[in-house]
Formats: structure tokens, sequence, C-alpha cells
């Protein structure tokens, strides 16, 4: 997770200093905010979709509360690692490796972003075909499906487009390049993980808060790996982009934890709730997606007004909690929205984050399977329920 940026003097040459005007910083965080509450808004109606498919391959995985209480903690020893792996070996040879691992990842995350969008301009007239990848592991009764992919010609067709962005990262480490693919990560983090209660929210994002302010502020490992890690895992605007157009180089940049974190408690304000909130459902996520805004709005501020970079969540957090309890207190629905489980009434076979889950039936598949926490595998003799 990275933190906004304050903008930056640089040495342009030996006698002069890029200095970002007012004009151009406006222009970058307020594209900032923009790009951020696009997949917020756009993944959590997809995932409510998602949840009303009977396509188990696109159904999103259920955070609860003992995995988000686990999250600070990987999500710490992660951080750690790369830190180590950055002070001990060559940065050279480990952002080659991630660009790697990144650029299989974000052609997946990008088809699987596009494929709506290709579902209804398709031409009718043009035949679908359908196509299966298949990697298994053993013989007989012991065989195990390591890879069951299945896809159809648009599919093809996002794949071929995505590979072409990916290429273009690759060589040019772009920023259109590099937000082409945040955006899609930051859509299907919020689009395919799913929170079963407010509670398991509030333990996510206060654990995270903790997590936030102590790297950034305690200590320098948050800035180290933010400075040596290179991978489309924030989203990017030029502060210089009046200057230098397409070429500019100089950023504030917003990392992907502070929008779908964020965005994954978000989500679960659209799902259907009890008939003691159903009057005005939408109105907590209202409140949300407009506390949201209010959290990202007072980072910028804060890190513009005393020049220094700030940690997201520690405004974010407080905002996207109390603005809706708040909410919850007027209307005297406080109880209700904190033992409300929406699990077993929306997604009533959605699996947990804790299972292993299957590669198949589209990009979104492969995707989600790349992205989700390794386990043992196991042998499936039965489709999934």
């Amino acid at each position: 997770v990275e933190e906004v940026k304050p903008a930056r003097v640089v040495n342009c040459s030996d006698s002069c200093a890029f200095v970002a005007t007012p004009e151009g910083t406006a222009l970058a965080y307020g594209s900032l905010v923009f790009m951020a509450l696009l997949p917020i808004f756009f993944g959590a109606l997809r995932s409510v979709n998602c949840g009303k498919s009977k396509n188990s391959s696109d159904m999103p995985e259920t955070i609860t509360g003992r995995d988000a209480a686990r999250f600070p903690i990987i999500a710490s020893c992660t951080l750690f690692g790369l830190y180590l792996f950055f002070k001990i070996f060559s940065q050279e040879y480990i952002n080659l490796l991630l660009s790697m691992y990144f650029f299989v990842l974000g052609i997946l995350a990008l088809s699987h972003t596009m494929s709506p969008f290709m579902n209804r301009i398709f031409p009718a007239n043009i035949p679908i075909k359908q196509y299966q990848l298949l990697f298994t592991q053993g013989s007989g009764e012991t065989k195990e499906e390591i890879v069951n992919y299945e896809f159809d010609t648009k599919d093809m067709i996002c794949l071929v487009i995505s590979t072409v962005v990916g290429v273009w990262y690759i060589l040019k480490k772009h920023w259109i390049a590099n937000n082409l693919f945040g955006l899609a990560f930051a859509l299907n983090g919020v689009e395919l993980l799913h929170l079963n209660n407010v509670s398991t929210g509030c333990i996510l994002l206060g654990g995270l808060f903790v997590y936030d302010v102590f790297w950034v502020f305690g200590t320098n490992v948050m800035v180290t790996v933010a400075k040596s890690f290179e991978a489309p895992i924030k989203l990017v605007f030029p502060q210089d982009l009046f200057e230098k157009g397409l070429g500019a180089n100089q950023f504030a940049m917003l990392g992907l934890g502070d929008i779908v974190i964020p965005g994954n408690c978000l989500m679960f304000s659209l799902y259907p709730a009890p008939s003691s909130l159903k009057k005005n459902t939408r109105t907590y996520f209202y409140t949300s997606f407009l506390a949201y805004i209010f959290g990202l709005g007072m980072t910028i501020w804060v890190m513009h007004t005393f020049k220094h970079a700030q940690p997201a969540l520690l405004y974010l957090v407080p905002a996207c909690i109390g603005f809706p309890v708040v909410v919850a207190l007027l209307k005297g629905e406080l109880t209700e929205m904190f033992s409300y489980e929406s699990s077993e009434e929306v997604l009533p076979h959605t699996p947990r984050l804790t299972h292993y889950p299957t590669v198949s039936g589209s990009p979104a598949s492969l995707a989600n399977s790349m992205q989700s926490s390794s386990s043992p595998r196991r042998r499936r003799n039965n489709p999934p329920m």
C-alpha cells in the first residue's frame, strides 16, 4: 500500500528545477480522486451482479473476521520481506521478476475488466467458438487438475488487446499503461472480494489503519519499498502534464490498497438489507461514497499543506467508518447494521477466502486464482457448489 506522495522538486538541469504549478497540481490530484472512484463504483455494482450469478467461477470470495484480523499481519510480513529483498539483492533483478509476474496478472485482470464491454459491442454475425486450456497432474485416480481454463472468441480478443497494453508497459513503463493495469487490479479487487458483515469491515480497516500509520511514520520501510518497487500497484498522474505532455515524469500517486480496502467496505452497503433496513438501503452506500471522497480530499489537503507524504488510510478509515455509523445512529439502525450478515442471504454459495479457488471458467477465474492466497491444492472430484 502506497500513500499519496507530495509534489517533488527535482533538478531538471544544473541550473533549473521543476516546481509543480497550481494548475498541474490540481489536475493531478483531481484525476487521482476521479480514477480512485471509478473502480469502487463500478466494481461494487459488478460485485452485486456476480452475487446474483449462478456461475460459481464468477462468485466473489468472502472475507471473514478471522481473515480481516490476519490481513495486516500478513501485509506487514510481506512488506518487510520486500524491504529485506531490496536491501540484500539487486533491485534490477527483483523488479524484472516482478514485472514479468504483473505482466501476466495484468493481462488477465484487464481482460476480465474489458469482458462486459466486449459482450455488448461484439458483432452478432461473428461466430463465437469455445476453447479450453487444461493442465493435469498424475493419471488415473490420482489425476489432479492444475489449470482448467475455458474461454471463447470474445475472451481471445480481450486477451490480445490486454497483451498489447502489457507489452507497452514492460517496454516503456508508461504511466498510462500503468494506470490501465492499476485500474483493472483495483476493479477486480473490489468486485471479487466480499465482506460478510460490517464488523469484519471495521476490523479490516482498523488493522490496516495501524499498519499504514506504523510503516509510514514509524519506519522508513514503506517509503523504501515504494521507491524501489516498480509495478502497477498504484495510480499515478503527472503534475507536469501541461509542460511535458504525455512524456511527463513528475507524478502524484495513490496506492491501490487505499482504493480496494475502502471499496470493499463501500460495496457491502449495496447488498440487500434485512427488512428493518430496506427503506433507502442505498443511503449507506452514498454516505460511504461521500465519506471516501472526503477522506481522500483530507489526505491531499494535509499532504499539500504540510509538504509531507501521508498514509491515506489515516483519513479514509475514520471517514468510511464514522459517516455510516452517524447515519445509522440518526436513523436508529445501528444495531441492525452491525448484526446483519449478508453472506447467507445474498451469497449462500460464496467460497471463503481461505479456500483455494479452481482455475476455470473465464479470465476472471485465472486472475482471481493468481491473486488469492496460496494453499495446498486439493483434488477436485466434483464441480464446485
